[in-house]
């Protein structure tokens, strides 16, 4: 036998009997530095390659064993121990050892929700900022406190795992943690002395639909139409995904001043005159780009050519761009005259000095690189905005809004730029799918929620409605299905979960009450078993609906879970309507949860209304007598309703002693 032969034998022999590498691996949130819940059953769970035994040791107790199943997955359970650390737990397979070290034991919450949570302890300066931020993250060495940032993520199914990993909390890794989630988890720890784990999975301006998981819809007789318009695009979006992973990639800084600066998306040569931007498409500004490129987060250039008059040849001009929608960098003859590159400026006008020597006369090419990180991106800005004026003289103005040459250069998915050849029209050329992003039904359930639900908590913490605010019938209805179907994903019945009244903020008007409506609905949810609302009618900024105050926000979401969950006696909640009695001209309100007394700032309580049974709502005086509200009107004779905070703009100001708001209401027949 030739010797070939015996070797080709050997191999096919060898090969028969070994199953080769057992390729273990683990989600992202089974990492080091986790914190798991104390005294109960933790869930460990991974792949690898089918009937692999795969062995689990903890370091606080007993062996556990399991064996893949044909699909890869495996899992099995480990009773924890009472608060405490650090541990480790060793996973081996016959030929791989994953060792995750620093796990601490102790409370675990999920903090979820849109912008207001999503909000980072270091704000969205120069607007969005956070009181008593600089203090907090000089002082947030705080290893006890874990945290665990679910990275954004749209799917059109349920995913299996997530991208992030655990952190010990301190200065410099707590900055763009949520700012609600971190001053809740830092009260609990003050209080109860154990560990405690956040974990963060939230996203600026989506509904709760999209937190909710399709089976839910559907069962719900809820976004039926859409989710079926999804499931036929998902050839065209599997599709397109193929797309994206064919172009070069660019990781997103993880957080810092400088994430969005210095990409290097290799783009930069689109700001030269002498780029051909020939088969560029076109569309007018200002506005948003989506009106022409659709759903898209990244990054769009824009390019013009404006005429020069010999009368601005050699002086300094200003470029005016109005508001840029997030970030930008702007050039005008392949000068970079201006950048702004942090985040939070979307509403700033941009105003960039041209120096004269860039200034010739006849053709002077603008381009302007946009980078949108989420939601709505683009030059925006109000009529008249776009425009070059001269610095000093009083030459008439150029405008330069209009017709602009346009290009997208990346998309932005997650924490990864993908790549476009700009000078291809490569994403003008691709048929997109259907808009499936952060607000369609059930996207974000499936790529932020699904792949932590095997992960034990012991409750959840919740702050979004803005979204949904024009839609208060709806929210009323799928809200409190949300909340049952998290509980039934967990597979832990009942688990806490607590909510933020959305803050007054003035939406369409600020005496309008589209979010008064909301917040009704969302109080209606309280009927669901074990949830609690915290009141935000004191602390809002109604022209910001990004209100800074979120100490007290976590604060107060912190008291109901020591209250309810933890034995510890918290003031929680503030005055809630009872009932009310007509006496003559004076209507007398009756409230719960007063504490002592009731409260007020002023001898006089502002936004109480009241009007007859002709429903006609006027301002009234009220004032705190015996412990009650006496509400009074000259211009109601014979008073049968009543009403407080109803309104867009309306600012709480009657409290209990323990100094927690009273709900808005209305009542009366």
């Amino acid at each position: 036998m030739k010797k070939a032969t015996i070797l080709l034998l050997f191999v096919m022999l060898f090969s028969a009997c070994h199953n080769g590498p057992s390729k273990l691996r683990l989600p992202s949130i089974l990492s080091d530095n986790m914190l798991l819940q104390q005294k109960t059953d933790a869930l460990i769970w991974g792949k690898a390659n089918p009937g692999q035994k795969i062995t689990i040791t903890p370091s606080w107790g007993a062996e556990a064993a399991v064996k893949t199943g044909k699909d890869g997955k495996w899992s099995v359970n480990i009773p924890t121990p009472e608060a405490g650390g650090p541990y480790t737990i060793v996973i081996n397979t016959a030929d791989t050892t994953i060792s995750i070290g620093n796990i601490l034991v102790g409370e675990v919450w999920v903090c979820s929700g849109q912008s207001n949570m999503e909000m980072p302890i270091q704000g969205w300066p120069p607007r969005d900022t956070i009181m008593h931020s600089v203090k907090t993250i000089a002082n947030a060495a705080l290893p006890n406190l874990r945290l665990f940032t679910v990275t954004r993520k749209v799917s059109s199914s349920p995913l299996d795992d997530c991208t992030g990993k655990w952190e010990v909390c301190n200065p410099d890794n707590v900055r763009p943690f949520s700012a609600t989630a971190l001053f809740f988890g830092k009260k609990l720890y003050e209080k109860l002395n154990v560990p405690v784990g956040l974990i963060e999975t939230a996203w600026g301006g989506t509904p709760s639909e999209a937190w909710t998981s399709s089976d839910a819809l559907t069962a719900g007789g809820e976004f039926i139409k859409e989710m079926n318009a999804m499931k036929e695009a998902e050839p065209l979006v599997a599709k397109y995904q193929e797309f994206l992973q064919s172009h070069r990639t660019v990781a997103v800084k993880p957080a810092g001043d400088d994430q969005w600066k210095a990409l290097g998306l290799g783009d930069e040569g689109a700001a030269a005159p002498e780029f051909n931007d020939s088969s560029w498409p076109s569309m007018k500004l200002p506005a948003k780009f989506e009106d022409a490129t659709g759903d898209l987060d990244g990054v769009v250039w824009f390019r013009k050519v404006v005429n020069i008059p010999a009368s601005l040849a050699g002086k300094d001009l200003i470029l005016s761009l109005g508001p840029i929608d997030d970030m930008d960098c702007a050039w005008f003859n392949g000068l970079l005259v201006g950048a702004t590159e942090t985040s939070g400026f979307y509403q700033t006008d941009r105003n960039y000095i041209v120096p004269g020597a860039s200034v010739k006369e006849g053709a002077g090419t603008i381009a302007v690189r946009v980078l949108d990180n989420g939601g709505g991106g683009g030059i925006w800005g109000a009529p008249g905005s776009m425009k070059i004026t001269a610095k000093a003289g009083k030459e008439a103005p150029i405008d330069i809004s209009g017709e602009w040459k346009y290009q997208v250069s990346a998309e932005l998915t997650g924490n990864k730029f993908y790549i476009f050849d700009m000078t291809k029209n490569e994403y003008a050329g691709i048929k997109k799918p259907m808009a499936l992003g952060p607000y369609s039904p059930s996207t974000l359930f499936n790529g932020m929620i699904n792949p932590i639900v095997n992960y034990r908590i012991k409750g959840a913490i919740w702050y979004q409605g803005e979204a949904n605010v024009g839609r208060a019938d709806q929210y009323a209805k799928i809200f409190p299905m949300m909340i049952e179907n998290w509980r039934d994903s967990w597979k832990e019945k009942d688990f806490p979960f607590y909510f933020v009244q959305i803050a007054p903020y003035v939406y369409s008007g600020i005496d309008s009450t589209e979010s008064v409506l909301l917040r009704e609905a969302q109080a209606k949810s309280l009927s669901t078993p074990n949830t609690g609302m915290v009141v935000t009618l004191d602390i809002a900024t109604v022209m910001n609906i990004h209100p800074p105050y979120k100490m007290e926000v976590g604060d107060r979401l912190a008291a109901l879970a020591l209250n309810n969950d933890y034995g510890i006696k918290t003031p929680c909640a503030g005055p809630v309507y009872k009932s009310m009695v007509t006496d003559g001209k004076v209507i007398k309100v009756h409230f719960d949860n007063t504490g002592s007394a009731l409260v007020s700032k002023n001898d006089l309580i502002p936004e109480f209304e009241i009007a007859g049974k002709d429903g006609a709502f006027v301002s009234a005086v009220a004032k705190i007598v015996n412990n009650e509200v006496w509400v009074s009107s000259p211009k109601v004779q014979e008073p049968a309703l009543v009403r407080y905070c109803w309104r867009n703009g309306a600012i709480g100001t009657l409290f209990n002693s323990d100094g927690l708001p009273a709900s808005e209401f209305s009542a009366g027949k």
